[in-house]
């Protein structure tokens, strides 16, 4: 977790981030290296209508991971990658996927 926070700062430089997280002990502000242009909040538990990620993940399973073998984590690692990459350069399919409808209405009413 704290390779991908420091990575979500190196990429946002000039951005705030406000970083959701569920709840996990391994997620806590605690046990983690927040970076300075970055906070983390907790979801209240059990309420998968406020975590758009879960749907995300179902689609990434659907896509990447369907019924496969893998021989090592390496190959493991190179699928979650070749993934990460896929949804990174198709931000409209992630907006399909976790635009909620409270999520679109407070984007657009912020702008």
């Amino acid at each position: 977790m704290d390779i991908f926070l420091a990575e979500v700062a190196r990429r946002h430089p000039r951005d705030f981030i406000m970083m959701i997280y569920d709840g996990a002990p391994c997620h806590r502000p605690s046990a983690l290296h927040v970076p300075a242009n970055m906070c983390v909040d907790t979801l209240p538990p059990y309420s998968p209508q406020l975590n758009p990620i879960e749907n995300l993940w179902d689609d990434l399973r659907e896509k990447f991971f369907p019924n496969l073998y893998f021989d090592s984590m390496t190959s493991v690692e190179h699928q979650l990658v070749s993934a990460a990459r896929y949804y990174e350069s198709q931000p409209q399919c992630v907006k399909s996927i976790t635009g909620f409808p409270w999520i679109i209405s407070n984007v657009l009413n912020a702008n």
